[in-house]
């Protein structure tokens, strides 16, 4: 009788399932290389390297104007330079400068308050894009690096205050009370720029080309926020214009941190010459664009560095 062979069982271990495996790595404290951590573990990842945002904010601004000869005098010399073309071609040859008392003090401020707010968005456009080798050589909250160039701008706006302050009173413009609500102002125009600048760097990490895009924006943006005329004096001017221009016009962000502080510099600019309720819509704009504009890069964190 032919003897029926059998086949020996399998002795090899069934494939674990996933919840196994999701168990061991929670046993062991691992996770998934690359994930997004929740909101609050990501703030306070992002808290505990503050030291490095600081440090490598400080370093670019160090090293942006290291190879001219004149180098940091750079920092204020750009804007004032921009504030002499616009002063010749705008104040000069247009004439925004009839109506506007202390004409000069109004441009310098409106350059140095509008540049602070562009030079924010385009080093946030390309705070991915332009430095693929650090994100994908190290593992640190991507919102680290737009944060630091908008900290940048605001390290470089503080030399060119300096510039500011010295023409001011120059032109016979009096130190005053009112130069406390610069401390405002720009806290809230800082954290409206840092949430500009993470919206754009999430949008440049995808499509690079948005930063060859950005300077035309920007500078339709400029031509709408007052730097070189008085919005309020336009206003007066031609009333005709339609409701919602007027309202999209005070309500311009630009416009209204650039007003707010010709407001607390220039004792000849009014609060007349303000939008109503300005400090709310300032709050407004900072708090919309800042935290907005922090959740919408954290929900794409996992993304950046890839493809």
């Amino acid at each position: 009788m032919t003897q029926a062979l059998h086949t020996p069982p399998d002795t090899a271990p069934a494939p674990p399932y996933e919840a196994d495996l999701a168990a061991l790595a929670a046993r062991h404290g691992l996770s998934v290389s690359g994930a997004r951590p929740s909101l609050r573990a990501y703030v306070r990842r992002l808290w505990a390297r503050r030291h490095f945002i600081g440090a490598f904010s400080t370093a670019k601004l160090t090293a942006q104007y290291s190879q001219a000869k004149l180098g940091q005098l750079w920092q204020v010399m750009t804007p004032l330079l921009n504030a002499a073309v616009y002063y010749l071609i705008f104040g000069k040859l247009l004439g925004t400068s009839r109506g506007v008392p202390d004409y000069i003090p109004f441009l310098v401020t409106g350059v140095f308050v509008w540049t602070f707010t562009q030079s924010s968005i385009m080093a946030g456009t390309r705070a991915i894009s332009g430095n693929l080798g650090l994100v994908r050589a190290l593992h640190f909250p991507r919102a680290a690096l737009p944060i630091s160039f908008a900290l940048q701008q605001l390290q470089q706006l503080l030399f060119s205050m300096a510039a500011l302050v010295v023409i001011l009173l120059f032109f016979g413009i009096p130190v005053g009370v009112s130069w406390v609500l610069v401390l405002p102002a720009l806290v809230l125009q800082s954290l409206f720029n840092t949430g500009i600048a993470m919206i754009m760097a999430r949008m440049g990490a995808s499509t690079p080309d948005i930063a060859q895009l950005m300077p035309f924006v920007l500078r339709t943006w400029m031509y709408a926020s007052g730097v070189m005329f008085s919005i309020s004096h336009m206003m007066a001017k031609h009333t005709d214009w339609p409701s919602w221009l007027t309202a999209a016009l005070q309500a311009n962000p630009a416009a209204v941190y650039i007003d707010l502080m010709r407001f607390a510099l220039i004792d000849s600019f009014h609060a007349s010459q303000l939008p109503p309720h300005v400090w709310a819509i300032a709050t407004g704009w900072a708090l919309l664009a800042g935290v907005g504009g922090f959740i919408y890069f954290w929900k794409a964190e996992e993304t950046y560095g890839r493809g």
